[in-house]
């Protein structure tokens, strides 16, 4: 073995220096902290306490408690205080609502059977002639059937324009009270006191969407689409009346020719109107007789005959079994 003399003299480092990391260190001295002379004792704590929990202030926050108590002629502690003590006790919320924290939005689950029963309609806008000039449009949709059964396009959003449009929309479809429900977000003009009186006078049921999530309007969101991704859509439009015509052409075009892959590729006009069992039929009898002249071009055997949807839902319930579902789309010939 190699002293230290020679090891240190090798590395060239003084032998204080080992000798030094080898004396241990000593332990830091904890300091003793004694309590503050302000603090609470547990009797005060307690009183603090219990006069916070007590039925008169249940619901009232620590600023209030205290000049409450201090107009009577009473100071328990500081304000700062009952908080720090409701926070020990993992109280410190909100106090005015009873100590609860607020309800979220609750998820909707909506269900339409027939025509007429689910609408959801929706604003978007339309770029103008200029930057910063935009147009508005409404559009009332019927979930079941897709078909647009009334829309208006205004330089404005307004709660009055859209009570003007659904009154009209319910009138020209004859909707009888207790029968059909309207969903929308949250939009001002949506929750306008104009437009929830008028659909309490009507006997129509609103719904809405939750805060900042877009699939709860799914089907007004994919009309908007469809509308903006038409190949003759313009990227501005050059006048308020040049928007006007164009959408009246889009929406007959929507109405009556459009093919909608929800409802068996079907125009609305056909299912909201009745029409659609017999266009179905009408396609199978085509495929059959295809079917019988090159059976060899369907390896999956005979055509099937293809029925529209029982049910159509906006957020359907994971209760729903898959059997179901097909069921509702397809019947066996």
């Amino acid at each position: 073995m190699v002293g230290t003399r020679l090891a240190c003299r090798a590395l060239g480092l003084s032998r204080a220096t080992i000798y030094r990391s080898k004396i241990p260190a000593p332990l830091p001295r904890r300091r003793r902290v004694s309590a503050p002379i302000s603090q609470l004792s547990l009797e005060e704590r307690s009183n603090v306490l219990a006069c916070l929990h007590s039925e008169r202030f249940a619901d009232s926050s620590p600023v209030t408690v205290y000049y409450t108590l201090l107009d009577e002629g009473l100071r328990l502690c500081s304000i700062r205080t009952m908080y720090r003590l409701l926070a020990q006790e993992e109280e410190n919320v909100e106090r005015r609502y009873g100590g609860r924290r607020l309800e979220k939005a609750k998820k909707p689950e909506l269900l339409a059977e027939r025509p007429n029963q689910l609408w959801s309609w929706d604003i978007t806008l339309l770029r103008g002639p200029e930057r910063g000039v935009w147009f508005y449009l409404y559009v009332v949709l019927d979930v079941f059937s897709r078909r647009v059964v009334g829309w208006l396009l205004a330089r404005c959003q307004s709660g009055e324009l859209a009570t003007q449009l659904i009154l009209d929309a319910c009138r020209k479809e004859g909707i009888p009270r207790g029968q059909l429900t309207l969903h929308a977000d949250r939009g001002g003009p949506m929750k306008s006191q104009s437009v929830v009186g008028l659909l309490s006078w009507l006997g129509v049921e609103k719904s809405y969407s939750r805060p900042s999530i877009s699939n709860d309007n799914p089907y007004s969101e994919a009309c908007f689409k469809t509308l903006k991704y038409c190949p003759a859509f313009p990227d501005r439009f050059g006048s308020f009346e040049d928007a006007v015509a164009f959408m009246r052409h889009f929406f007959v075009y929507y109405n009556s020719s459009h093919f909608h892959s929800g409802i068996c590729y079907l125009p609305p006009d056909a299912v909201h109107y009745g029409l659609a069992e017999g266009v179905l039929e009408r396609r199978h009898q085509v495929e059959l007789a295809s079917y019988e002249l090159h059976p060899d071009r369907y390896p999956r055997g005979a055509p099937r005959l293809k029925c529209l949807p029982k049910a159509v839902w906006i957020n359907q319930p994971w209760g729903q079994t898959e059997a179901l579902k097909n069921e509702s789309h397809v019947v066996l010939n």
